[in-house]
């Protein structure tokens, strides 16, 4: 079953080692705090015990969504890829040509 995992947790090192379990677990970062993937409900459950072992007693809120088949397919997707010939905030319009004299 396609699953969402989304958290806000505010200490970078504990950030940083629940993406490494998030992505042991085969998902995909989507976002910087979201990932998404194919986990069976088995995998649901042990991923949410290990991100909150590794959690601790920390503050964060972490949650894993199970998106059902119907819904899936009734998602909708804009994934737009920035232009690696293209910098940000450079003009739109075509460069005036020069005066060479």
């Amino acid at each position: 079953m396609q699953c969402v995992v989304v958290y806000d947790i505010p200490d970078d090192g504990k950030r940083t080692k629940i993406a490494d379990v998030c992505q042991d677990y085969g998902l995909d970062r989507i976002q910087y705090s979201a990932f998404l993937g194919n986990l069976a409900p088995t995998h649901q459950e042990e991923l949410m015990i290990k991100i909150g072992d590794v959690l601790g007693k920390l503050p964060g809120n972490i949650q894993l969504f199970p998106i059902c088949e119907k819904d899936w397919k009734a998602r909708r997707v804009i994934d737009q890829k920035p232009d690696p010939d293209r910098t940000e905030g450079a003009s739109q319009s075509p460069e005036e040509p020069q005066d060479a004299g």
